[in-house]
């Protein structure tokens, strides 16, 4: 009855793991890359505001307006766009039409900044002009029309495309790379209808951004893993010791993952509504890496065995000051501000969760196994040795390569395919030593297995 219980349980989370799967992947998005003939229009828009910027082509900005070479260098041509800040407003101001419901709203440039493209060659310069657009006192409509056409007139075969950068209230947070609509010298004025608004559709934007985060980043997923490791162990009579039951030990970890979301979030949250004041970057993400590695080296020598949760919590919130960057960009309503952290931290906690699934079997099986204790000693000290090197490479700002290692083991969807391989060599291991009768046995919860033997079997006793 109970390997049948069992084998119920991995088939259900089998099927979670496969759920899981298809959100992370389907949550992926590819990056943008500018080619050097077009000019993009990103537009930001909340319920009272409109805002945006123009991405053109260096080269096209000094052939469309006569300017020559206006630089080699970034401060050549910095100097250069500053000289003629007020030829190129009004350049632009005249190649783009915002309006709705009948009224025009006036656009103001705000400012200059320069941008690098993902194209090969060296000429791949971007300028971005950034702007406001004065829509009064009343809200924005959903439908805009846009009139959008830079060098169309000067240079032969140019043409646009339209982004909707964020619209929180649509459900479009942060795209840089969904293409909206496209305009050339015969379709120069379009509407753009943005649909229907509501606040259900921010949260699941932001949580799918919150999703994107735990894909694409690499510290938080090695966490994750250093909390993971210990999860079907118990801490008793100074050993770890193989945990009993598969749910119990599962849901343990879930409820220490859980605290560090609740931590993250407390500060994330703070940060992003600017109430808690943020220490430099290369402090926040040097403290970060640091948390990595004194989680890893609990698992060797435990400072507080069988209370992963509080680890998970003090260092979360750290981690929250790092997340806050995501949030920098949030000028708009208090109300949609904390509907996007509430997001954000949903996807956050669903992307970690899919981490846990997707390993904690593997664990599971190979717990009772003579294996595990080298491989719990040696990934460990893997994962601190990791997380020292990007200390140093974030205090000294520096690259040691530590990042080229780690992001292709946790890169999507390879990782699928890793927890599967590891999963499976898990089953086998432990086949093999039940087979043989070298299972190690298993310890009852910490009230109860702190009564045992100190000579007992135990599965890793670097500790004691």
């Amino acid at each position: 009855m109970k390997h049948r219980r069992a084998t119920t349980r991995l088939a259900a989370l089998a099927a979670a793991l496969v759920l899981a799967a298809l959100t992370l992947v389907n949550g992926a998005s590819p990056a943008a890359a500018h080619a050097g003939n077009q000019s993009y229009l990103y537009l930001d828009i909340t319920p009272t505001t409109l805002s945006g910027r123009i991405e053109a082509p260096l080269r096209d900005i000094e052939s469309a307006l006569g300017l020559g070479n206006l630089g080699q260098d970034d401060a050549q041509v910095t100097a250069g766009l500053a000289a003629n800040q007020d030829l190129l407003y009004r350049y632009f101001a005249d190649h783009l039409d915002l309006s709705g419901d009948g009224v025009d709203y006036p656009v103001t440039f705000t400012a200059t900044e320069l941008f690098y493209s993902d194209l090969p060659e060296e000429d791949d310069n971007y300028i971005i002009f950034r702007f406001t657009a004065d829509v009064g006192d009343r809200e924005v409509p959903r439908v805009i029309d846009v009139t959008f056409d830079p060098f169309f007139d000067e240079i032969e075969g140019r043409d646009g495309l339209l982004l909707i950068g964020n619209d929180w209230q649509g459900g479009v947070v942060e795209n840089g790379h969904e293409v909206r609509s496209a305009f050339d010298a015969q379709n120069r004025t379009q509407s753009i209808d943005l649909g229907s608004a509501g606040w259900y559709k921010n949260f699941a934007a932001s949580a799918k951004l919150g999703i994107n985060h735990i894909r694409t980043g690499p510290d938080h997923i090695l966490f994750v893993l250093v909390l993971l490791l210990p999860s079907v162990l118990v801490f008793s009579a100074s050993r770890w010791r193989p945990t009993t039951s598969f749910g119990a030990s599962l849901w343990r970890v879930l409820k220490v993952v859980s605290m560090f979301t609740v931590a993250h979030s407390i500060t994330f949250t703070l940060a992003g509504l600017d109430i808690l004041p943020l220490p430099p970057p290369r402090v926040v993400e040097s403290i970060i890496a640091i948390s990595i590695a004194a989680a890893a080296l609990h698992n060797i020598r435990p400072l507080m065995p069988n209370r992963e949760w509080l680890i998970a919590f003090a260092f979360g919130l750290f981690h929250g000051m790092g997340f806050a960057s995501l949030v920098e960009s949030l000028d708009v309503p208090r109300s949609t501000q904390l509907v996007s952290l509430l997001g954000r931290n949903a996807g956050i906690e669903v992307g970690q969760t899919v981490v846990v699934l997707l390993f904690f079997p593997g664990l599971f099986l190979l717990r009772r196994t003579r294996v595990f204790r080298p491989f719990f000693v040696a990934m460990s000290i893997l994962f601190a040795v990791a997380s020292i090197g990007w200390m140093i490479e974030r205090v000294f700002e520096t690259d040691l390569g530590v990042s080229a290692v780690i992001e292709p083991m946790v890169h999507v969807p390879e990782i699928f395919a890793y927890a599967a391989v590891f999963t499976a060599l898990a089953a086998a291991v432990h086949w093999f030593e039940q087979r043989r009768g070298r299972l190690l046995p298993i310890d009852d919860p910490p009230a109860a297995a702190d009564a045992a033997p100190s000579d007992s079997p135990v599965v890793a006793s670097t500790a004691g």
